[in-house]
Order: C-alpha cells, then sequence, then structure tokens
C-alpha cells in the first residue's frame, strides 16, 4: 500500500523563519499545516510579517524583510511548538521593540532557560513573569553582540538551531562551542544544511563541538519545497513492520535533510526488508519481529514509535539514549513505560529509556498524556493487537491533523 505523508514540520518552520528573516517573497512549496505551523504563522503575522496561505495547494508565501521586524510589539502564543517557541525568542532579540510570548501549561514547563540565558549575554533584555528561565516573558529586542557562547546541548538541539539561524544578523561573527553531548544531532545537522540552501553558511562540525557563523550574509530564497515528514512516516513504515504488511511512503529516501528517516535501518535490524527506491521506501514486516537494543538519542521521535511495536518482537527491545524526552511534551518515557503496563505489556523504566517485554498486548484505552506521537504510536499496536482506543486522538493535530483518517485506510477504514 501507498502512503503519502504531509511535509516536514521541522523543515516547514525552519523554512518559515528563514523566509521571514530573508530579502523579499519566498514561496514555500508542500508544507505542513498543523497546529505547529499556524502558531509560527499567525505569530509572524503578529510581528507584521505578510504570510499568505493555501491549504489547497499546500504553499505558504512569506514577505521577508531583511532581519528587520516590522512590528514594535506583540503578544505571541506559541502552543505547544517547542521550534516556534525557541526560534521566535531568538527572532524577536534582533528586533527593536517588546515581545511578548507564551504558550500551554506543558510549554510553560519545557527547557528554555539555555536559549534565554545566551541571548542575554548578547545584550538582550528579558522580563520573565512567572519562573526565571520559562514562559511566559517579554524578549525587549536590541539586536545581538555575537561573539564566542558556550552552550549545552543536553536537553534541547533546538536551541542550538535557534542560535545558529539568528546569528547572521549579530554585529560580529558568532562562535558557538557546544560543551557537552548534543541530543538529537541530527536536528542541529539539518538546520545548517537548510541555511546553507538560503544562502547562509555555518563552519565548523558538531564532531568537533565548535560551529561558527560569520556576520553579514543573508538569507535568499524565491522558493523552496518541503520535504516529507520522516518523523510522520515512521507510524507507516511500523504499522507494516507490526503487521507483516508491507507500505512504501513516497519521497523518502536515505540523504533526506531529516535524521528520522534512520528508522528504517532500526526496522531493518528488527527483521524487516526496507527497499530504497526512486520513489520512495517500501517497507515489508516480517514474520517474526526481532527484539533490539538500540541508542536512539539522535532520533529520539522515534522511541514511542518503536516502543509501541517491541511488544510484538521475539526477545526483550532495550531503547536508550532518551533523558531528554522526559521534558518534551510529555514525560516520554513515564508515559510509554505507563501505557505499555496499561496494556499488559512487561515494561520497566530505566534512567534513559525503558525495556519493553515480548508479549501480545491486551486492548484498552490508551492516555496520549497530550503527546501527539505518544497517540500516533499506539494506534499503530492497535492494528496488530486490536481492541485498543485512543484517548485524546485531538492532539495528533499538533503535527499530523488527519493522521487518523490516514492510519484507517491500512486497515480498510475499520
Amino acid at each position: 500500500m501507498v502512503v503519502a505523508v504531509p511535509g516536514s514540520k521541522s523543515l516547514t518552520n525552519r523554512a518559515l523563519i528563514l523566509a521571514a528573516l530573508g530579502s523579499g517573497r519566498c514561496l514555500l512549496r508542500d508544507a505542513l499545516f498543523s497546529d505547529d505551523s499556524h502558531h509560527l504563522i499567525e505569530s509572524l503575522r503578529s510581528l507584521g510579517f505578510e504570510v499568505l496561505t493555501d491549504v489547497r495547494n499546500g504553499t505558504i508565501t512569506v514577505d521577508g524583510r531583511a532581519g528587520a521586524i516590522p512590528a514594535n510589539r506583540a503578544e505571541l502564543d506559541v502552543g505547544l511548538s517547542g521550534t516556534a517557541a525557541r526560534f521566535l525568542t531568538s527572532l524577536c532579540a534582533l528586533g527593536g521593540g517588546s515581545y511578548r510570548l507564551d504558550g500551554t501549561e506543558r510549554m510553560r514547563e519545557r527547557p528554555m532557560v539555555e536559549l534565554l540565558r545566551l541571548l542575554e549575554h548578547q545584550g538582550c533584555r528579558i522580563d520573565y513573569h512567572a519562573q526565571a528561565g520559562q514562559l511566559p516573558f517579554t524578549v525587549h529586542g536590541r539586536g545581538l553582540t555575537g561573539g564566542t557562547l558556550r552552550a549545552s546541548g543536553a536537553r534541547t538541539s533546538q536551541m542550538i538551531s535557534a542560535l545558529l539561524i539568528a546569528a547572521p544578523f549579530a554585529r560580529s561573527d558568532t562562535q558557538l562551542e557546544i560543551t557537552d553531548d548534543l541530543v538529537s544531532a541530527p536536528f542541529v545537522v539539518l538546520t545548517m544544511e537548510i541555511m546553507s540552501q538560503f544562502g547562509v553558511n555555518v563552519l565548523g562540525s558538531l564532531q568537533d563541538g565548535t560551529l561558527s557563523v560569520s556576520a553579514g550574509q543573508r538569507y535568499r530564497r524565491a522558493q523552496y519545497a518541503i520535504e516529507p515528514d520522516a518523523s510522520s512516516a515512521s507510524y507507516f513504515l511500523a504499522a507494516a513492520a507490526v503487521t507483516g504488511g508491507r507500505v512504501t511512503v513516497p519521497g523518502l529516501h536515505r540523504r533526506m535533510l531529516q535524521g528520522d528517516v534512520a528508522f528504517a535501518e532500526v526496522l531493518a535490524n528488527m527483521g524487516c526488508d526496507i527497499t530504497w527506491g526512486a520513489e520512495g521506501v517500501t517497507v515489508a514486516g516480517p514474520p517474526q519481529l526481532r527484539g533490539v537494543s538500540v541508542d536512539l538519542r539522535a532520533i529520539s521521535d522515534m522511541a514511542p514509535t518503536l516502543a509501541a511495536i517491541a511488544p510484538f518482537a521475539d526477545s526483550r527491545t532495550h531503547i536508550s539514549g532518551i533523558a531528554h524526552t522526559r521534558g518534551q511534551e510529555s514525560d516520554r518515557i513515564r508515559a510509554l513505560v505507563s501505557e505499555l503496563g496499561r496494556l499488559g505489556v512487561g515494561v520497566e523504566e530505566t534512567a534513559d529509556g525503558l525495556v519493553v517485554e515480548p508479549g501480545r498486548p491486551r486492548g484498552g484505552v490508551v492516555a496520549s498524556h497530550g503527546d501527539h506521537r505518544i497517540a500516533m504510536s499506539f494506534a499503530v499496536t492497535g492494528l496488530a493487537a486490536g481492541g485498543i482506543r485512543i484517548g485524546d486522538p485531538g492532539c495528533v493535530a499538533k503535527t499530523f491533523p488527519d493522521f487518523f483518517s490516514r492510519i484507517a485506510a491500512l486497515r480498510g477504514g475499520d
């Protein structure tokens, strides 16, 4: 079966920011329309940018202002979008006004302090309206000085991306030294690649832990095509794996910007047959999945997908390297352990992951914990086990509004 997935959330939100910072009009094609992109689009409009959307044709047109922010005051609602919160905060630091940012209760708990510290270090003033280092706060934009910044990437890679995106507009060159192991490193690589495609080069490497951006570079792009979302594709690839079926997702290829495409290799290690072709990737599930031991630090959004199919393997599956996911839309480790246990699956929580024992899940209602990836992952479990219902299915609108209609097609609309 062929299943198309929407455009990448990660690329859509990055492209929106780069287009707004760029010079002139930029047309984004195959863009994602979801809660996350909605909050970013509406925030850009509140900042005075002209943003035109065409949902039917999947396009967004942004009139860039060459690093200027048209409005000198705005109130921005980022919802539960980490990319919107972090990227907009850096964007606002470049302006000459005062901009108040807030989000959901859960977003108020998510890590922001490292980004805010480094923006303040560069001359930005921030007023905190509740707890220091977290939403809600007001950014008083004064421009950025650049210089040498020492940053931790242990809790979120989005902070590194946010600093890089704003760096070309600093008053001097920016050198970013990453002081410890970076989580979700492929997302920073993705940021560097899309910056390059818009005309700004980042020098250095993540392996060396030092990245530099020369001041004075500018973003320029007349149009940009968004890749299909590799994270969203994982649920359909996993569905083939767990049912012994065959699914093709068009547009996915080995050398995509998105690191989550590597989930196909995890499925290969579990016994799936993976075929990369000109049209996309095809996964054929085996008669019996194999258990695996895998560090998902680089592609941690794939942890819920893997955990959801792990009970159907012939041996235990050990997922590690995802301690930082405790601070995402939910505490993902605890949520996965809770819901697998609710379905009668043997599971053990570890400091940085979980261990899932083989065993057929029983029916029941899975709590989504307000987390789109928990809801979508356990929908895949339900394809193989039956009798599973998803509580709060609407939370998938964050990144994939019509997910359930597409997953239903895999089972003939049951």
